[in-house]
């Protein structure tokens, strides 16, 4: 579980029951459910209307995503591919078999799988990039659909506190209620606030980042494999794969090496 996403929203949703607490509010006054409706449920149904349904019914895993993700460590990827290099150029391409099974990133082992066997080059990147532009592809797909609901939220925030306004106004005859009203009103507009800031915006892009994690590390092992393949030595590989992490990652791996 990612700790930070976990400590973010409850540190965001502690921060405003704290703020109307201190500031002498009820937290039963900031609750009401038709406003809620309003905003969760316009913000679902426009993201039904944007999406297809497929798209839609996956908001779930993305959610899931969002809590619940593994991001491969980059420099011990880059140490696994060059040992894995160094197998190839003392024993051959095809003692890379025997070690498949202790391998556990399915596209690492997708492109050793394809080397050992004898693809073609050309083939065997192509087939490695369309799988990574998929995976872009779906990743795009779950941060757009977080995106979505994080722009429309706030709108039907908007347009319940319009439909408030409107039920207010059309019954004038007890002064004393305008008050009461006009707080229910404007709670729609601070749920659609809450709900774009706290929850949807932030979900998409902590799915934009872990999208960018994700692709740096396929785009890695497309290239260390096609590397590995073209019989490059693992000391240049290794120089050439380094390039893509700060410095001081590097070194730190290397002294923990």
């Amino acid at each position: 579980m990612d700790l930070a996403t976990v400590i973010g929203v409850i540190l965001a949703c502690g921060l405003i029951l704290g703020s109307i607490v201190i500031g002498g509010g009820a937290i039963g006054s900031f609750i009401d459910y038709p406003s809620l409706m309003v905003v969760i449920g316009g913000a679902i149904a426009a993201a039904m209307i944007s999406f297809p349904m497929k798209n839609f019914f996956s908001v779930f895993k993305v959610v899931m995503k969002v809590f619940f993700y593994k991001l491969d460590s980059i420099p011990r990827l880059i140490e696994e591919i060059v040992s894995l290099a160094e197998t190839a150029r003392r024993d051959g391409l095809l003692a890379l078999e025997g070690r498949i099974e202790e391998i556990e990133n399915p596209f690492v082992v997708l492109g050793i799988q394809m080397a050992v066997d004898g693809t073609r080059p050309e083939v065997m990147e192509d087939i490695l990039r369309t799988e990574l532009d998929a995976v872009a592809t779906r990743h795009r797909d779950g941060k757009s659909l977080m995106d979505c609901m994080g722009r429309f939220a706030p709108a039907f925030g908007m347009i319940g506190t319009l439909m408030g306004l409107v039920i207010m106004l059309g019954d004038m005859s007890d002064p004393s209620k305008i008050g009461a009203g006009m707080a229910v009103a404007l709670l729609t507009t601070m749920y659609g606030a809450i709900a774009s800031n706290v929850v949807f915006l932030p979900f998409a892009e902590k799915l934009g980042f872990t999208n960018k994690q994700e692709l740096l590390a396929m785009e890695i092992i497309v290239r260390g494999i096609m590397a590995v393949q073209s019989g490059e030595n693992p000391r240049v590989i290794e120089q050439k794969l380094n390039t893509f992490i700060p410095a001081s990652q590097r070194s730190t791996e290397g002294q923990a090496a």
